[in-house]
């Protein structure tokens, strides 16, 4: 009561609207001395301190509502870099057999080794088993430089056909110095053009440069 008392001499602060402490005290506290001005204060003081507190809460409020924006941000940003990185290899059989319609011998010189095959018809029944066995061990033959071109279409004339001259189902296979390796009239197993690339001096070469390297 001290403090209210002192407070009632000495006015009320400026900040304080004095339209609000005018407000009519209830019928039974009009008689009560010193309790409206209680009433009063207590009810300035309720009504001040939540917008303060709202004033001071807004930039906590809102530097909270941006924080999971940021973050979600940053984390699609990651989501996409890791994509990115993480690019799928090239199939080993799309790198391996190649249509040979197009096929320059001559730029494949002293890089690859190539497989030619050939065939009337791609319902051959041979070249369909060729087929098979070459997709199946497609790692193997592109260790060893080997690229596979296939001619189906007699009617074409291709550079292949003018150069190879095959009749029906034909294996060719081709050193890297372009010179004719190995010809056969029927479908040969991986295995045995692995074994017959590795009996080239070339190839001897490359395997013995591995080593060492």
């Amino acid at each position: 009561m001290k403090h209210l008392f002192a407070f009632g001499k000495t006015g009320f602060p400026p900040s304080i609207p004095r339209g609000l402490l005018a407000r009519p005290r209830p019928a039974g506290m009009r008689n009560a001395p010193g309790l409206g001005l209680g009433l009063g204060l207590a009810t300035v003081l309720s009504l001040a301190m939540p917008i303060e507190g709202r004033a001071q809460q807004a930039p906590e409020a809102t530097e909270a509502a941006a924080t999971p924006a940021i973050t979600a941000s940053d984390g699609a940003a990651s989501v996409t870099i890791e994509t990115n990185a993480e690019a799928p290899q090239e199939d080993p059989v799309t790198r391996l057999i190649q249509d040979g319609d197009s096929v320059d011998l001559d730029s494949l010189m002293w890089l690859r080794r190539p497989v030619v095959i050939f065939a009337d018809s791609p319902a051959d029944p041979r070249y369909h088993e060729q087929m098979e066995w070459l997709r199946n061990g497609a790692e193997p033959l592109l260790d060893r430089d080997v690229i596979v071109l296939i001619d189906t279409d007699p009617s074409v004339k291709s550079a292949l056909r003018k150069k190879l001259r095959p009749r029906g189902f034909m294996l060719v296979l081709l050193g890297k110095d372009g010179g004719i390796k190995l010809r056969k009239p029927q479908p040969l197993t991986v295995r045995e053009l692995s074994r017959s690339i590795d009996k080239f001096p070339d190839r001897l070469r490359e395997v013995e440069e591995r080593r060492e390297n």
